[in-house]
């Protein structure tokens, strides 16, 4: 299989998972990178499963001697490996960072999870709202006046999860190429979370950000950084923080400006933010839109899932495409010399296994010997 992107010399091995394990190990594919899917059983293709796009799979018993160093056989060719299991659960199958990393010394063993492979946490159960309530985050996310209000799992999961056990795996790939030798990255969203939230604290030890909500610039207690309703009950999202920006937004819309001095005070807030509510009222979401197109003022359409795909800038940049009819976002990001190369659709779980164990040096009787004993699932 031809393969094309920045990553197309580097091979994963994906244990078979939810959520942000298979989201990394897709990010990586759509960049070229190898990446093998080690799922539990065989099953049929299902084409609205983008986190499988570009990939490969093999369906291994992991429970059995066979099926383990199959499993082994194919981590030992690998560059990294992600895992998404609770702590101890690829230890207990024989699959843990000493029994790997003592098989391919180079391997980079990725393990993603909620709490962390260590704490008094680690081996509870958790989902993204719980790893987002612990670290001040989810507090400040919501109205005033009732509890936090829970966003999608694009926080925990995907942004202090996925995104920083990719980091993390090529950071350490990156440090191989001096030591020579791989080592395990504990990506766990307690701590990605936290990292990405510097700014807030930065504004706490300022001064700047008040614990109560909607009270602060950016969390909806501003009267230019917030969504407003509009005439057809859709909304339109607001942010022109800079003072010039502000200028312009008011100017347009036939809003009261305050002059650059009082923007921030916190004390004008409600006035203004009530004030605006009424204007926005006015006029619907697509009329506020064509009044502010092409301009500074840090307005845009809030579209649901279905609409982004017609929005003429999405549309031009070719953000969204469609894969056997299923939307779905293009490659993420981009690059001038070593484009990501064409999508492949989602393969069956296993279809992939006489394909990936040959190349790994199992011969056909082998291969034929793991089927009939249910190596093979």
């Amino acid at each position: 299989m031809n393969r094309t992107g920045p990553l197309a010399h580097i091979k994963v091995v994906e244990m078979a998972g939810l959520g942000p394990g298979p989201l990394a190990g897709q990010l990586l594919a759509d960049l070229g990178a190898e990446v093998i899917v080690i799922d539990r059983a065989s099953g049929p293709a299902d084409p609205s499963d983008i986190n499988r796009r570009n990939k490969v799979s093999v369906a291994l018993n992991l429970k059995s001697a066979a099926g383990r160093d199959a499993a082994l056989a194919l981590i030992a060719g690998a560059d990294a490996l992600i895992e998404g299991f609770r702590p101890g659960v690829m230890e207990k199958l024989g699959l843990g960072p000493d029994v790997c990393l003592d098989r391919n010394p180079g391997l980079v063993f990725g393990r993603i999870t909620g709490w962390g492979q260590t704490g008094p946490l680690a081996q509870t159960a958790g989902h993204d709202i719980n790893y987002l309530s612990l670290t001040g985050a989810l507090a400040a996310i919501g109205p005033a006046g009732g509890p936090p209000v829970p966003p999608l799992n694009l926080a925990a999961d995907y942004g202090g999860g996925t995104m920083f056990l990719i980091f993390g795996l090529l950071a350490a790939l990156l440090e191989r190429q001096v030591s020579g030798r791989g080592q395990v990255v504990d990506a766990a969203m307690v701590d990605g979370v936290p990292a990405m939230m510097s700014v807030f604290h930065m504004f706490r030890h300022q001064g700047l950000w008040d614990l109560e909500r909607a009270r602060n610039m950016l969390d909806g207690g501003a009267p230019f950084y917030r969504c407003y309703e509009t005439a057809d009950g859709k909304a339109v999202s607001v942010g022109p923080i800079e003072p010039q920006f502000f200028a312009e937004l008011c100017a347009k819309a036939g809003l009261e400006h305050v002059p650059p001095h009082e923007q921030m005070n916190k004390d004008t807030w409600p006035r203004l933010s009530a004030a605006y509510a009424e204007v926005f009222r006015t006029k619907t979401r697509d009329e506020w839109v064509a009044l502010f197109d092409g301009g500074d003022a840090c307005v845009a359409p809030v579209l649901t899932l279905d609409e982004a795909e017609a929005d003429p800038h999405m549309r031009a940049r070719g953000v969204l495409v469609r894969q056997d009819g299923i939307m779905q976002a293009a490659p993420a990001p981009r690059f001038d010399r070593t484009p990501a190369g064409a999508l492949r659709s989602p393969r069956a779980p296993g279809g992939d296994s006489e394909t990936i164990l040959a190349a790994a040096g199992f011969s056909a009787e082998a291969i034929a010997a793991m089927r009939a004993d249910g190596t093979l699932t």
